[in-house]
């Protein structure tokens, strides 16, 4: 086993957030594999968050960003459970990189509990009469079904979409990460984007 040095700890602690103890744990734990500690406190911090997440959260900000061209502008709000947190340089580059993700990727909805039904209905009818062309069995058809509404998820709400930084974190997990790193819950509550031209969706 590798001797865990001061150097080691500080190393992690700077990569992952976590204190410093935690840090000396997981290094403990992963017998001196850096990648391994880091793997350790990801999944501990994911844990962690989700015992968070449903705590009030009234503090944060209202974050704005107007992509190149001045075609398309974002408002969203993000919320924290201190103000303390709402001026951590973490909090606000989160919040400004959701903001340019919603102006990127054009979400419709936060999450897909806010999906309205109504539509979701609409799309399951869509997808079920695309599927009965193929042929298949019913039962086959209703995996069909269901994986293009995972589809239409991925697609429309902000929470289940590719970060547009890297595509291989996914925003709830990315809302997690920061909620494990900074100790508090965090809600991204509304936005709204404009772009050039668009109708009114109300």
């Amino acid at each position: 086993m590798a001797e865990i040095t001061a150097e080691m700890v500080k190393t992690l602690r700077e990569k992952t957030g976590a204190g410093i103890m935690e840090c000396k744990s997981a290094l403990n734990e992963a017998s001196g594999d850096f990648d391994k500690a880091v793997d350790i406190l990801r999944k501990k911090g994911i844990a962690s968050a989700s015992k968070k997440i449903g705590r009030t959260a009234v503090e944060g900000v209202i974050e704005s960003y107007i992509h190149a061209g001045s075609k398309i502008g974002v408002m969203v709000e993000i919320n924290c459970e201190t103000d303390f947190v709402a001026r951590t340089p973490d909090f606000k580059i989160f919040a400004k990189d959701i903001a340019m993700q919603i102006a990127a990727a054009n979400p419709l909805y936060i999450n897909r509990e806010s999906v309205p039904s109504d539509l979701l209905q609409k799309e399951k009818e869509i997808y079920a009469e695309q599927s009965k062309a193929s042929g298949k069995p019913a039962a086959v058809i209703d995996k069909m079904v269901q994986g293009k509404l995972e589809k239409f998820y991925k697609e429309v709400c902000l929470l289940e979409q590719s970060y547009i930084r890297d595509p291989n974190v996914i925003i709830g997990d990315l809302l997690k990460s920061l909620i494990a790193k900074i100790g508090e819950n965090i809600v991204i509550r509304r936005f709204t984007r404009y772009q050039v031209g668009e109708t009114s969706k109300s």
